[in-house]
């Protein structure tokens, strides 16, 4: 079943929220001439890890980028930080990026664990498997950065089959993150990128 493209009345308050305005408009009419829905509720929750599956295809960040905008949903992303330099740089702040400095003494996860601590509304997106290529096992960093700052994770699917961007149930993590590993893909096993499934 179709879903449809939020209205901002309809999103939980304490979702983190962008501006209404003519971005947000004409990213809700390309999404209708193209055909892609959204399907699910979003979870009324401050902070929170979202992990974006089967990425396998450079078309996912076009997607997931205009549907950001079209619902307003002010979700991060990571990026190194030399790319947030000139016009670029300015660019990737609008778009949600949030540089990495990967020659720090603390790592990735740890800098934005420590993020996670200062800010009280962060909703970071993530690609599990670090790659567009089909991956058996997917990179730890969304595990270890939602258990170590002690935020659910929130899955959303990509299925091409229907265009549809699903979204799945919030999920806290244990202490076992294997398990927990396994449980997420489960979720994501009817569901089919443009290339593969996961």
């Amino acid at each position: 079943m179709k879903g449809s493209i939020f209205a901002p009345a309809q999103l939980p308050p304490r979702m983190p929220h962008l501006r209404d305005g003519w971005r947000r408009k004409l990213c809700r009419g390309v999404l209708h001439l193209c055909g892609w829905s959204l399907v699910g509720t979003f979870p009324d929750v401050p902070k929170l890890v979202l992990i974006a599956a089967p990425h396998s295809s450079w078309w996912d960040g076009v997607w997931g980028l205009l549907m950001k905008a079209a619902i307003g949903a002010d979700v991060h992303f990571m990026a190194k930080r030399e790319l947030f330099r000139g016009p670029l740089g300015g660019l990737l702040v609008k778009l949600g990026g949030i540089p990495i400095d990967r020659g720090a003494a603390a790592g990735m996860v740890e800098q934005m664990i420590d993020r996670f601590g200062k800010q009280e509304t962060l909703w970071l997106g993530i690609a599990p498997e670090g790659t567009r290529r089909h991956m058996p096992r997917w990179k730890s960093g969304f595990w270890r950065i939602a258990h170590g700052a002690g935020v659910p994770v929130f899955p959303v699917a990509f299925h091409y089959p229907d265009k549809t961007i699903r979204l799945g149930p919030l999920f806290d993590t244990t202490d076992d993150m294997a398990t927990d590993v396994e449980r997420l893909r489960a979720w994501y096993a009817p569901f089919q990128g443009k290339h593969h499934g996961i």
